[in-house]
C-alpha cells in the first residue's frame, strides 16, 4: 500500500449542471442576493493499491475503519498507520480471521459502522459472506441459502484488534451457483451497505440474489432494508405487511448499496441498481414496498430464465430501457404500498450504488445534497458515465430539483461513499483507491 497525499487535484468551481437557472438583476429566482456560493472541490488520496475497497466508517477523532472485499476489515489511525484487524478466510497478515468468511463474486466483505455508543461500548459491525449457516439450503439456486451475515465485534482500545465476534444476523440469502442471466455468476446481490440512523439503530441493505421470488416473499431476507437493534432483534416500531418477518423496514428492493439519512428530517434514503433500466433513489416509508418483482409467472410475465425475470426481455441482447421497464418495472405500479422512486437516471442503469448526504457549511449551495456514486455500466442503449452525481431532493423526498454532477477531474467506478468527521466525503473506488474530497467554501 502507499500511504497519504500522493495525488491532489484542485478543480476550479465549474459546475456541469442539468437544471437552468434565471437570474434578474434584482437577485436569483429563489430570493436570495447575490452569486452562489459553489465550493472549490479537492480530491486527495487518502490509501492507494487496496483490494477492492468497499466501505468506511468513522470514528470523531478521524480513525477509519474500511473494508476490502476479498480481503478484510482494517483500520487507519489518524497518523496515517493501519492495522489490519480481522480478515477472510486463508488470508494472512490480520491479527484475526473468519474461517467461514468467503468471497465470490460481488459477495464477500462488505459494509462497516461503529455503534452509535462506541466510545463506551467499543461495539463494530460488519456485514459479511459465510458459509457458517448454509446448512442443507444451499444445494440448488432454489432454495433458500443463508449466506449473508451482520457480525458485532468488541475493538480493542490499541485499536489493533477485535474480540468477541458475535453474529447477529444469520440468515440473509446467498446464490450459491451460476445463473442465466447476465452477470449471472454465484455471490450476485448482496445489498451489504450497513448504517446507524438518527435513532441508534442498525439499518440493513440487501438484494435480491438473482432469485425472483425474493423481493416480495416476506419470509426471506433477500431484496429487503431491515432496522434492528445491536442484538440483531426487530424495531419495535417496524410495520412490515402481515406475517412479514419483523426485522423488514421495506422490501420489494432489487440491490441497494446505498443509504443514507437527510439531516434535516432524518429520513431514510436507498440507492440501488437498475436492470438494464432505472437505477432508482428512493424515500423510504416504513412497510412500503419498493416495487421490483421479478418472479416469473406474474405481472403479465411468463416463464423466466432460471425463474428470474429481472434482464427480461431478450436479457442478453440490446433492448430499448424504456421496452424492459415495461417488462419488468423497477417500481412496479401494480402494488398499492408502493414507494415510488425520487429519481430513475433518466430511465437508464449505470450501477448507482452508495450515497451520503453532504454536510457542512463548507460545501456551500450542495449542503444537504445527496451524493451517489456510479459506477458507470453501459449496455445496448445505455451510455457508459462513472461519476458523482449530487441531487438537491425535494422536501417530500418525491422528486428532485436538479442534480450536479460534481467535478472531480476524473473517473472511476465510485463503490463507497461516506461523510467524514471533517465534513469531507470519502470516496472508495473499485480500482483500490480511498479519495478524501474536500469543499472550500468561497464567500
Amino acid at each position: 500500500m502507499k500511504w497519504e497525499d500522493t495525488m491532489n487535484m484542485q478543480i476550479l468551481p465549474a459546475v456541469v449542471a442539468l437544471s437552468v437557472m434565471t437570474t434578474a438583476s434584482a437577485g436569483w429566482s429563489d430570493g436570495h442576493q447575490g452569486a452562489m456560493d459553489v465550493p472549490k472541490i479537492t480530491a486527495t488520496q487518502v490509501l492507494d493499491g487496496l483490494d477492492a475497497p468497499w466501505d468506511m466508517a468513522f470514528l470523531p477523532d478521524g480513525t477509519m475503519f474500511f473494508t476490502e472485499r476479498c480481503d478484510g476489515l482494517s483500520v487507519r489511525m489518524p497518523d496515517g498507520a493501519v492495522n489490519a484487524l480481522y480478515g477472510m478466510k486463508d488470508k494472512e497478515g490480520f491479527a484475526d480471521a473468519g474461517s467461514d468468511l468467503f468471497c465470490e463474486g460481488q459477495a464477500g466483505m462488505l459494509g462497516v459502522v461503529p455503534d452509535s455508543d462506541f466510545e463506551n461500548n467499543r461495539t463494530l459491525y460488519v456485514y459479511s459472506t459465510s458459509s457458517k449457516y448454509h446448512g442443507d439450503g444451499c444445494k440448488t439456486n432454489f432454495e433458500r441459502c443463508d449466506g449473508n451475515i451482520v457480525m458485532k465485534f468488541k475493538v480493542s482500545d490499541d485499536l489493533k484488534s477485535v474480540s468477541d465476534r458475535t453474529d447477529i444476523v444469520k440468515d440473509i440469502q446467498y446464490k450459491p451457483f451460476d445463473s442465466d442471466q447476465p452477470f449471472g455468476g454465484p455471490g450476485a446481490h448482496n445489498g451489504g451497505r450497513i448504517r446507524i440512523g438518527p435513532d441508534g439503530y442498525l439499518w440493513v441493505t440487501g438484494g435480491d440474489r438473482h432469485r425472483g421470488i425474493c423481493p416480495q416473499d416476506g419470509s426471506l431476507l433477500c431484496g429487503k432494508v431491515l432496522r434492528i437493534d445491536g442484538d440483531g432483534n426487530a424495531h419495535s416500531d417496524n410495520n412490515p405487511p402481515e406475517g412479514f418477518d419483523k426485522r423488514i423496514y421495506t422490501y420489494g428492493h432489487r440491490n441497494v448499496q446505498g443509504i443514507d439519512f437527510r439531516p434535516s428530517d432524518g429520513r431514510a434514503f436507498t440507492a440501488e441498481h437498475g436492470p438494464w433500466h432505472n437505477d432508482e433513489i428512493t424515500a423510504l416509508v416504513n412497510g412500503g414496498n419498493a416495487g421490483w418483482d421479478p418472479a416469473q409467472n406474474t405481472g403479465g410475465r411468463g416463464e423466466c430464465p432460471d425463474q428470474y425475470c429481472g434482464y427480461e426481455p431478450n436479457q442478453q441482447e440490446a433492448v430499448d430501457p424504456a421496452i424492459r421497464a415495461a417488462y419488468t418495472p423497477m417500481s412496479d405500479t401494480r402494488f398499492e404500498d408502493l414507494m415510488p422512486a425520487s429519481w430513475n437516471n433518466n430511465g437508464f442503469s449505470q450501477g448507482t450504488g452508495s450515497a451520503a448526504f453532504l454536510k457542512g457549511e463548507n460545501w456551500g449551495i450542495y449542503e444537504g445534497r445527496l451524493a451517489v456514486g456510479i459506477m458507470g455500466i453501459s449496455f445496448g442503449d445505455t451510455p457508459e458515465g462513472s461519476r458523482i452525481d449530487l441531487i438537491s431532493l425535494t422536501p417530500d423526498g418525491l422528486g428532485i430539483n436538479g442534480i450536479t454532477r460534481m467535478p472531480l477531474g476524473f473517473s472511476d467506478r465510485f463503490r463507497g461513499l461516506v461523510m467524514g468527521p471533517d465534513n469531507a466525503l470519502y470516496v472508495a473506488t473499485d480500482s483500490g483507491t480511498i479519495y478524501k474530497v474536500t469543499a472550500e467554501s468561497m464567500k
